[in-house]
């Protein structure tokens, strides 16, 4: 059955029936139904394609999963899937939907909040219609994103957000402009994008801050990075008690702490601490693997810094400073691929792209491309999928905006955020919408035309069968 609208409003297909019976009013409210036959289906977490198989939607849970015909209720609607591969909607574990670059002095001195609450709208659009049902936002965006995107008024996958970064003086935080005072406030700031914290208490008051604003968990910057202004990446930022407070907060909240970290001593600290999500962990090896084991930690890492392109950058290479820091950091990173395929830990998506939503797209594609090419296309899978939906879940009970069902699987009880695509993703890992070329490749579709089906919660956003 072709949808001739890509968005359907669950709102507009309810079907109310009421019924007056003597002298009182029984309202009885049928659930919405959609029905997919002969699919072939990746579940997210096994090596293999389950074939000829249905699956019933209800609402916006995945309500039955069968190689026999399922029975629907008359009215749902019907979808022939085509002998095509039913999945699990993706997950992007580290993005940045507020920051628009082109740099962050040109953000903190000439932005306001129109300018990212747009960008972050445009850039939430652009994620779902690449494939990407949920996405954790690593930093910048608060709760008005989410508010929004759950209310209708903008288009976007589910967002778990951070809220502001937490970091220190003069790391990988700091957004401040050059001559900025100490302790002067500052637009990343005003906007509680990125606050400066150089205490347990400062840690305690913005964190707390935070999940008071919407956030689903906390973002603490431990290292430095190659592109920002005041930070050399080995930079060792924040004490262990300031660590342990984040860690502290979170635990209040019932969710986590993210940690930006680069160096090895860093991973280990954040972890010893009670982290439980490294981000980047450019150093690892098989020592930190076992302590995340240990401790039952989650990795993210964006490919595209083991690139050999990278140096190539505008924004490495025409800055002496940040084209010194990197190439000092890919010497340091290059036992990153060999030692996670030989000591493997829970490892998600990560695209940690800033700048505009062209650019984005772009790298979004590449990353998934690098993930399969350095990798293969079932361990892709498995990080863009049900690694994922257990990292997010990370964040609890009560703060956790989506309790309801599990996410980055196919299964009964499961949320129904589904793709289809042509062909079967683990022999050809190019359907899911991937790309060879970074910033010199073409401008990307809005949509994968190998992507045929994207279902957010029980809505469809795109049906092209």
């Amino acid at each position: 059955m072709k949808l001739k609208s890509t968005l359907i409003s669950k709102a507009i297909s309810k079907v109310v029936i009421t019924t007056t019976i003597a002298v009182s009013l029984t309202s009885t409210v049928f659930a919405e139904q959609v029905l997919f036959e002969n699919v072939n289906i990746f579940n997210g977490t096994e090596n293999k394609i389950y074939k000829n198989h249905n699956v019933l939607v209800e609402d916006n849970l995945i309500k039955a999963i069968s190689k026999k015909s399922i029975k629907a209720e008359s009215g749902a609607t019907v979808i022939d899937g085509k002998g095509k591969t039913l999945m699990p909607g993706l997950i992007e574990a580290h993005a940045h939907l507020m920051l628009m670059g082109p740099s962050l002095p040109l953000m903190e001195s000439n932005t306001t909040w129109e300018d990212f609450a747009i960008h972050g709208a445009a850039m939430a659009k652009m994620y779902l219609m690449q494939g990407f049902t949920t996405l954790r936002d690593a930093g910048g965006a608060g709760g008005g994103i989410p508010r929004a995107i759950d209310k209708g008024t903008i288009v976007g996958p589910r967002v778990y957000t951070s809220g502001a970064f937490l970091g220190t003086r003069g790391g990988h935080a700091d957004f401040a402009n050059f001559t900025a005072p100490v302790g002067q406030s500052t637009n990343f700031s005003r906007l509680n994008m990125a606050q400066e914290v150089d205490s347990v208490a400062d840690v305690q008051k913005f964190g707390r801050n935070n999940f008071r604003m919407g956030a689903t968990q906390l973002k603490y910057m431990q290292s430095g990075g190659v592109v920002s202004a005041f930070d050399p990446w080995q930079l060792l930022a924040g004490s262990n008690a300031e660590i342990e407070a984040a860690v502290q907060v979170a635990n209040e909240y019932g969710s986590y702490v993210m940690a930006h970290s680069y160096r090895k001593e860093a991973m280990m600290t954040a972890l010893n601490a009670g982290v439980r999500s490294i981000e980047h962990g450019f150093s690892f090896d098989c020592e930190v693997a076992d302590l995340m084991k240990e401790k039952g930690a989650f990795i993210t890492t964006n490919l595209t810094a083991f690139d050999p392109n990278l140096l190539d950058i505008p924004a490495i290479k025409n800055v002496p400073a940040s084209l010194r820091k990197a190439k000092s950091a890919s010497a340091t990173f290059a036992d990153y691929i060999p030692n996670m395929k030989k000591c493997p830990v829970k490892r998600a998506f990560q695209t940690d792209c800033v700048g505009d939503v062209k650019s984005c797209s772009k790298q979004i594609a590449y990353e998934k491309h690098l993930n399969g090419k350095f990798f293969d296309p079932y361990t892709a899978l498995v990080v863009m999928t049900s690694t994922g939906g257990e990292l997010v879940a990370l964040s609890g009970d009560f703060s956790n905006p989506y309790p309801e069902g599990k996410l980055g699987v196919i299964e009964k009880g499961a949320y129904a955020d589904i793709l289809i695509v042509d062909g079967n993703p683990l022999e050809d890992f190019s359907v899911m919408g991937t790309s060879e070329e970074w910033f010199t490749g073409p401008a990307r579709p809005e949509s994968p035309e190998t992507i045929r089906v994207i279902m957010k919660d029980g809505v469809f956003y795109k049906n092209t069968l």
